[in-house]
């Protein structure tokens, strides 16, 4: 069976298992397409992204950067690589005149059981909702957004103990392998393309600034899925006095016991920071206050010693 000709397209840490994956296999990647670098830290450097840095640790190229994928040059530059097959991973919505323009298609590696979570964020969105089971697909991309046929789909866990980080990092590595396969089938012609069932499509919408602040006043299974679900990144977050205090692991310790007004500290004593919620009671494994490090609970109350009935959030340090 020959390699295909492929352009891969990618920007962040979870792309980069995927083209390393494919620079690995009888598939040839003839080009790179990443968002711009962008300027970061004090001094505004322009800081190259995960996938062209990859790219250029793995002696791949050309690396194009375009800021806006209709741009004429940019596609003639893309026609000109003459690939038989774009690649495409945790990129950016693209117009037709980029998906249509190889002649075996635009495949793409989405972290979800599509139709369920098409969007931005599908992985918060399967911890948010505390499931126990998500899956990676590829399709072959057309102009509605993630409902191409599908390629490949295999199911994968949700343990108790994973954050979104966790998912991310173990369907990183495992989507890049399905990736593979996916080429290998569209090189060989034995793609069977299985379309989705759009009644059961599920949103994943991006996440908002006002969606990690956290309440307290709900029942512990919902709050230790939307720290799980933020964590390591935007972050659940609520306040300790005046000041940001962001929650990154927690475990449910009751789910229907009322122990106090939602957001109270019932203890803080050697490695247990346990709050109520509404029923319910959470544990707090690791957080970070503001201007501070992300520490255990351990490890954080040697420094930062809380009082049991202080009440979390609103930016007031109550007593019951």
């Amino acid at each position: 069976m020959n390699g295909l000709r492929v352009v891969f397209m990618g920007t962040p840490e979870f792309a980069v298992p995927s083209l390393r994956a494919i620079h690995a296999s009888r598939h040839q990647i003839v080009g790179i397409v990443s968002q711009p670098d962008r300027p970061k830290g004090r001094g505004q450097k322009l800081i190259p992204t995960p996938v062209k840095q990859a790219a250029l640790e793995l002696g791949l190229g050309p690396v194009l950067q375009p800021e806006k994928l209709r741009e004429p040059d940019f596609l003639a530059a893309l026609q000109a690589l003459n690939a038989d097959l774009f690649a495409v991973v945790a990129f950016r919505i693209m117009p037709e005149a980029v998906f249509a323009m190889p002649p075996q298609g635009t495949v793409n590696l989405h972290p979800s059981a599509l139709p369920k979570y098409r969007g931005a964020a599908p992985l918060h969105w399967t911890v948010l909702n505390g499931d126990s089971q998500t899956a990676i697909t590829t399709i072959f991309i057309q102009r509605e957004i993630d409902a191409g046929n599908i390629i490949l789909q295999e199911p994968r866990p949700v343990y108790p103990e994973d954050t979104t980080g966790d998912l991310h990092d173990r369907l990183s590595e495992d989507g890049a392998q399905l990736l593979v396969k996916s080429l290998d089938l569209i090189a060989a012609g034995e793609v069977v393309p299985q379309r989705q069932d759009n009644s059961l499509a599920t949103p994943a919408r991006k996440l908002t600034r006002e969606d990690c602040l956290l309440s307290f006043d709900q029942p512990a299974r919902a709050v230790r899925n939307r720290i799980m679900g933020l964590s390591p990144f935007p972050g659940a977050y609520t306040f300790l006095g005046d000041q940001v205090l962001k929650l990154y692991r927690a475990r449910v310790i009751a789910e229907n016991e009322q122990a106090g007004k939602p957001g109270t500290v019932l203890r803080a004593a050697g490695d247990q920071i346990l709050i109520a919620c509404n029923p319910g009671t959470v544990s707090i494994l690791e957080c970070q206050l503001q201007g501070r490090k992300r520490l255990d609970a351990e490890t954080f109350l040697r420094g930062t010693p809380l009082e049991e009935g202080q009440v979390l959030g609103n930016g007031e340090n109550e007593k019951r």
